[in-house]
């Protein structure tokens, strides 16, 4: 009689000291001792998981009494210590068995975890990192690739060699898809190690934040705003805040904002505001897609549930959807992706919403009169939108022949800008960049053109732009381009999520973000953001 033979059991991350580790883990550095430790001070009053970067000082070793006194006063705060060489992308600039030294006397003097870099762990004596795991802290072996993603599992194998507490593989992101690489290193080794993994740059953030959601132990963030310790790290209350860190699991629906640039867009503060007030489990990520195939890949292997979408991949995306609605095979633009349960990507226009929603709690809209002043991918949603409602719509622009161009093909008219002034309107809609922060020309037209019942300006940033104040003071009512970012994005919430969007709410965090960002500006004008694109 034969015995079948049962297989072995999957190997188990080895078991840890009793450390108290959170999701993250925000790291610190300081010029002198006390300045690292006025910092992890601040630090410690919001986040009790701490990186302490000690080749940030200059003499890290001067640094240590004040750490000893740091986590003798604070016994709930865990405490990283790092001393990394410069050969290996950090600050110090002894040698190998100063570093040691000086993480050996780190762990005596408390800190709960220990930093090696791979290189050294290679280069140092078997009796040196024994000596080093002898000082009662847990080892972590990390190591760093400022170039590039490739090569991950053999990083991985190489710090393994090392049986070290925790594994850390940290590459360089150079396309979206290279998250991909990252998380697939993550869940494929955090049921044998405990392991983190993260991308830099600004494309590799989506690692940063799912992370934990795929298995890691930890990611990291900075303390505070241009304190940053590694390219593409953001400050723990970003992480904790807007991107609900401790709250994603493997049931979170993951949308995107897509564009380059992106870093400034406004849509991760107004859809996971939304996605908070109405407690979805969802969250929305900007994503610096440099092409469409990239954030193609990502969509299908991540997966994306949705996706908004900038210039110029509101054009490219067309052809790798399954399907649109009319309005936007008309318009030729597409701003929001959808993946549906077959796998597919489906394309709406929600800047159309943005623009006759508005309006419509205003006026009536079939036969009303509507100047929109510009010929772009902005006016082009709106003269589209708006003929589709029924509104008389005349397209003026400063090249004329643009104007021509767009207004046949929208069924619209078209007039000449010298015209402008001897007209009347019930609206006027500005969609140029005129009056945007940054931009040099501040008003579309002419003062003695403003002709119309209301005055719709596009630009949200300033929230009062220019033609807007204008327009206040001749007593002409007024529909601000914040409130139309706002309505395309409560349009997407509905198309993603099949839920009325807190339309209060997510006006409230995006005019409170702006009015903060104005009084942090300069009063000089500042060099353009990249036209301040409605994403």
């Amino acid at each position: 009689m034969t015995h079948a033979i049962a297989p072995a059991p999957p190997p188990v991350a080895p078991a840890l000291p009793r450390l108290r580790l959170g999701k993250m883990c925000v790291a610190i550095q300081g010029k002198t001792p006390a300045e690292l430790m006025d910092r992890a001070e601040a630090a410690w009053k919001d986040f009790k998981f701490l990186e302490l970067r000690l080749d940030s000082v200059a003499k890290p070793a001067n640094a240590l009494p004040y750490v000893k006194q740091f986590l003798a006063e604070h016994k709930d705060v865990t405490v990283i210590a790092t001393c990394r060489r410069k050969a290996h992308g950090g600050m110090f600039d002894g040698p190998l068995a100063a570093e040691l030294e000086i993480l050996t006397k780190a762990a005596q003097c408390g800190c709960q975890i220990v930093d090696l870099e791979v290189e050294s762990a290679e280069e140092a004596k078997s009796g040196q990192v024994a000596k080093l795991r002898a000082a009662g802290a847990a080892l972590l072996v990390s190591f760093h690739d400022f170039t590039r993603t490739k090569g991950l599992e053999q990083a991985a194998e190489r710090i393994e060699a090392f049986k070290p507490d925790f594994v850390k593989v940290v590459s360089t992101a150079k396309s979206l898809a290279d998250n991909l690489a990252v998380l697939r290193l993550i869940e494929d080794r955090s049921v044998s190690s405990h392991v983190v993994g993260i991308a830099m740059g600004e494309e590799g953030l989506v690692s940063r934040i799912l992370g934990p959601r795929a298995g890691a132990a930890f990611t990291f963030a900075s303390w505070a705003e241009g304190a940053e310790t590694a390219p593409g790290q953001v400050t723990a209350e970003t992480l904790r805040d807007l991107y609900r860190l401790e709250h994603l699991d493997p049931a979170t629906r993951i949308f995107g904002v897509a564009g380059n640039p992106i870093g400034h867009s406004l849509s991760p503060l107004l859809q996971n505001a939304a996605f908070r007030r109405e407690n979805l489990n969802a969250i929305l990520l900007p994503l610096k897609a440099k092409s469409v195939q990239d954030l193609l890949t990502l969509a299908a292997e991540l997966p994306l549930a949705g996706c908004a979408v900038t210039m110029p991949l509101k054009t490219e995306v067309l052809p790798h959807l399954a399907n649109t609605d009319p309005l936007t095979a008309k318009i030729g633009a597409c701003n929001t992706l959808r993946m549906g349960a077959d796998g597919k990507l489906y394309g709406f226009n929600t800047d159309v919403a943005g623009i006759v929603r508005p309006l419509e709690r205003r006026l009536k809209l079939k036969g009303a009169r509507v100047a929109v002043l510009g010929a772009g991918g902005a006016a082009r949603a709106a003269v589209f939108g708006l003929v589709e409602q029924g509104a008389e719509v005349l397209v003026v622009n400063r090249t004329h022949e643009h104007a021509v161009t767009l207004a046949r093909q929208a069924k619209a008219k078209s007039l000449k800008h010298e015209l402008l002034g001897k007209q009347r309107f019930d609206v006027m809609i500005n969609a140029t960049p005129c009056g945007m922060a940054g931009f040099k020309q501040a008003m579309p037209i002419a003062e003695n053109e403003l002709n119309a019942g209301l005055v719709f300006d596009m630009v949200y940033n300033p929230l009062e732009t220019p033609l807007l104040k204008l327009a206040k003071s001749r007593g002409i009512p007024v529909v601000t381009g914040l409130e139309m970012f706002v309505q395309q994005g409560a349009r997407q919430f509905e198309i993603w999520t099949g839920k009325p969007a807190p339309e209060s709410e997510m006006l409230k965090v995006v005019e409170h973000e702006l009015r903060k960002r104005a009084e942090l500006t300069p009063k000089e004008p500042a060099a353009s953001n990249g036209r301040g694109k409605k994403a």
